[in-house]
């Protein structure tokens, strides 16, 4: 079984369309940015903008600009200490943007039978 969306659902409408927020889905689409994000993640804390692009493949800047990408997304939380900035992500904000959108689109979607492509027909 697969969901198909309920359009009659009142929720299918602006509810679901303010949980598809393009920041986050723009922020999680590039996989630089992704393995950026993995990187902080696996970190035992908030590391500065130097250590995350260390072995990152890629210059300071080209870092420095992706992580303001996730952190005007709302998934990391950036401060200056002195003359560096540290970043860490903000898991809260991620799991509840995340099950929110899940939430909702199990809300306003009922079951439907899979097609395999096996058994769709060619025109």
């Amino acid at each position: 079984m697969t969901q198909t969306c309920n359009p009659s659902t009142p929720c299918c409408g602006p509810a679901l369309e303010t949980l598809l927020s393009p920041r986050l889905f723009k922020a999680l689409s590039d996989p630089r940015r992704r393995s950026l994000l993995l990187r902080l993640l696996d970190a035992t804390g908030p590391r500065t903008v130097s250590e995350v692009a260390k072995g990152a493949g890629v210059d300071l800047s080209v870092v420095s600009r992706h992580l303001a990408v996730l952190r005007d997304a709302g998934i990391l939380r950036c401060e200056r200490q002195g003359k560096e900035v540290r970043c860490a992500v903000r898991v809260d904000v991620l799991v509840r943007a995340l099950r929110d959108l899940a939430d909702a689109l199990e809300g306003c979607c009922t079951e439907v039978p899979v097609i395999h492509e096996s058994q769709e027909k060619t025109p």
